[in-house]
This record gives C-alpha cells, sequence and structure tokens, in this order.
C-alpha cells in the first residue's frame, strides 16, 4: 500500500479546497437522523456514535447535530430516509460500492445509475461486488515513528493489522474492537489523526493513467450526489500518477 492512492487517500490530498461544508452538513445530518431511530444515547448506538463522530470531523454546528438526532427520534418532525447500497464497476473493471440514505428510492436509483453510465461504468445487480469488501475500523495515526511499540499496543486491544502509509500508519481494527483499539492507542498518548469504519477490498486493482483518469472523474460524480453518504472502490493509482492529475 505504501506508495500509492486509494480513495480515502486521494480525498485527503484534494483538501479542504474541494470540500463542500453544506453537502457534508446535510449528509452528516441524514446520517444522524437514521441512526436516532435506534435510540439517542450514543453510548448505546454505535452508529449514532459514528455518526457524531463524522459530524464533529467536518465541524458541524451543534445546534444543527442536535436537530437532526432530535428529527431522528421523532422530537421533532422529519423526512422518512431509507439506507441503500448500490453497486457497479467503473472503467478498468474497479469494483464500487455506494452507501445510500435517500427519502425517494427511485429517483436515487435513476440518478445514480445515470452518473455511471455518464462515466463509462455501469450498475450492477446486488452482491456484485460487495462480496468484496469487508467492514473495517481504520485508525490512521501520524507523526509517531515507533512502529514496533504501536503494533504492539494496537494488537495487544485487538487490532488485526497495520500498514504504512506516506506519512504514518493504518491501524486496522476489527468493528467490535474499534473503540477498545482508539481508547488504547489515546491513553499511550499516541496521536489520532483520523479514524473511521469503512469496508476495506480484500484486493486492489492497479489503473494506468487514462482509467484513473476516468475513475476519478466517476467517484467525484458519485460523492457529489447529495444521497451519497459513503463511496468505495478498489482501484490502486501510483502516486506519481494521483500528482500528475492534480496539477492538470
Amino acid at each position: 500500500m505504501s506508495g500509492h492512492s486509494h480513495w480515502a487517500t486521494i480525498k485527503r490530498k484534494k483538501g479542504a479546497a474541494d470540500a463542500k461544508k453544506g453537502q457534508a452538513f446535510s449528509k452528516c445530518a441524514r446520517m444522524l437522523m437514521l441512526a436516532a431511530r435506534k435510540g439517542t444515547d450514543p453510548g448505546m448506538n454505535l452508529a449514532l456514535r459514528y455518526a457524531l463522530d463524522e459530524a464533529r470531523a467536518v465541524n458541524m454546528p451543534k445546534d444543527s447535530i442536535d436537530r437532526a438526532v432530535k428529527k431522528g427520534s421523532g422530537e421533532l418532525e422529519g423526512v422518512q430516509l431509507v439506507e441503500i447500497t448500490y453497486e457497479g464497476y467503473g472503467p478498468g473493471g474497479v469494483a464500487i460500492l455506494l452507501d445510500v440514505v435517500t427519502d425517494n428510492r427511485n429517483r436515487t436509483s435513476s440518478e445514480i445509475s445515470k452518473i455511471f453510465e455518464r462515466h463509462n461504468g455501469r450498475m450492477g445487480p446486488p452482491n456484485c461486488v460487495a462480496y468484496m469488501f469487508t467492514q473495517k475500523g481504520i485508525i490512521t495515526v501520524t507523526g509517531f515513528k515507533d512502529e514496533e511499540k504501536l503494533m504492539d499496543i494496537a494488537l495487544s486491544a485487538g487490532a488485526d493489522d497495520l500498514a504504512p502509509t506516506e506519512d504514518g500508519f493504518e491501524v486496522i481494527v476489527p468493528p467490535e474492537a474499534y473503540e477498545v483499539v482508539k481508547k488504547a492507542l489515546a491513553d499511550a498518548k499516541i496521536p489520532i489523526a483520523r479514524s473511521e469504519v469503512t469496508r476495506r477490498p480484500a484486493n486492489f486493482i492497479p489503473l494506468g493513467e487514462s482509467d484513473a483518469r476516468k475513475v476519478l472523474n466517476l467517484m467525484d460524480s458519485i460523492e457529489e450526489h447529495d444521497d451519497v453518504n459513503k463511496v468505495y472502490s478498489n482501484f490502486d493509482i501510483p502516486a506519481e500518477i494521483i500528482e500528475k492529475l492534480q496539477a492538470e
């Protein structure tokens, strides 16, 4: 993985200049509403805890967070939302998996299908690519050089593996150990740059420059859709190609 760029890494490199704060708040609000149906105590509702972490990571205002939670719990009137997973293929045969939250299943399905088609991809039937992905917690550590100490603490707390990145390490964790490992790293004063529960592909597909350009355009268009909450893929683009495309 070291020296190569996957979607999560690329999004971070694109930086805050590309981020649309209002859209980020809107997506977080929908996830908070959906999660709050199962209860408003984040100590008892893991989905709500994750949604709150993401909302705070984009600096969503506290009153907006509270309002979304109250809508989800029924304390305030809100729309009826459903969570859907869409699957498909992009240029180069890469697998793409989308977590969507919508109040209109038919509209969203049609719009997502058209995005795939415009970018030389196609939607697929359920489980056409989902089986390639496993839910994992990813805890990103930067500014910490002692790999042996990090590995010892992480694995002892329940982590699966440690992967080097360009500026640190990714601690890969099964979902059930996510909070325990985060706490162990925090207690050891190991700086956590980012953390999330995501879907990790079993294998990655390497892309050349032409397919890389097409795939990144498709991923950008998918993420710009208001109903799309998360996008996962199994492409692998060398860092030098990413740098060239970003310089264009």
